[in-house]
């Protein structure tokens, strides 16, 4: 649907110049054509929540499948979890976030709280001796088996990284629009298949992400 001659006229202001200085540089200062740009993109970032949402809980849920076999269901608690963790002085520290977590009554609402980047994390070769070794394949069954566990854990932390840029973009409202948008699907797609193939079927059925990708203005 076009645009009206007022949405054209207020709609810049509304979402700031600065905000809308990437889409205008991207359609040479043609108001309309950048509005379009920014609203397909909006629908594009919207539309990336399912696959999302499905990669975030799957490969969490197998995650904590592999920590649960080593450590127990009380996972959280245990002292030797916790100590394997890293604890950096500054940037983002795995054992800080799990500890300031602890006074929560249930392993599961502490997995809820967890930050994405702590998921990523758990990829680092740090667990390869204590998890993922005994546990990757029991967990991820459909990671290719042509590869090693060093192999597919650190694809997993590559990708696990850019999905977790993809998504902090999308949350504070920033343009994906040039991104090689197939790639960004793909990469979310491969990590839920490692969990379950059927699953990952049913995305690709439930997803409206590549159907928007020849819709690009």
């Amino acid at each position: 649907m076009p645009f009206t001659p007022d949405e054209i006229h207020s709609l810049p202001t509304v979402l700031s110049a600065p905000r809308f200085a990437t889409y205008l540089a991207e359609k040479a200062s043609d108001k309309e054509a950048a509005l379009e740009l920014y609203q397909w993109n909006t629908e594009l970032s919207a539309a990336f929540f399912v696959p999302l949402q499905i990669c975030e809980v799957s490969v969490r849920n197998s995650i904590v499948a592999a920590i649960e076999n080593i450590y127990g269901p009380n996972w959280p608690w245990e002292k030797g979890f916790e100590i394997s963790l890293r604890n950096p002085q500054f940037g983002y520290s795995p054992r800080r976030d799990l500890i300031g977590l602890s006074k929560l009554p249930t392993s599961g609402k502490i997995v809820a709280e967890l930050k994405f980047i702590f998921w990523e994390r758990m990829f680092t070769k740090s667990h390869d001796a204590a998890i993922w070794n005994h546990q990757f394949m029991t967990v991820f069954p459909y990671a290719d088996p042509a590869k090693s566990v060093q192999q597919l854990r650190a694809e997993g932390f590559d990708r696990l990284g850019k999905i977790r840029d993809l998504r902090n973009r999308i949350a504070h409202h920033e343009p994906i629009f040039r991104r090689n948008i197939q790639d960004e699907y793909d990469r979310i797609r491969s990590i839920v298949a490692w969990t379950d193939e059927t699953a990952a079927n049913w995305l690709d059925k439930i997803e409206r992400v590549t159907a928007m990708i020849p819709t690009r203005p």
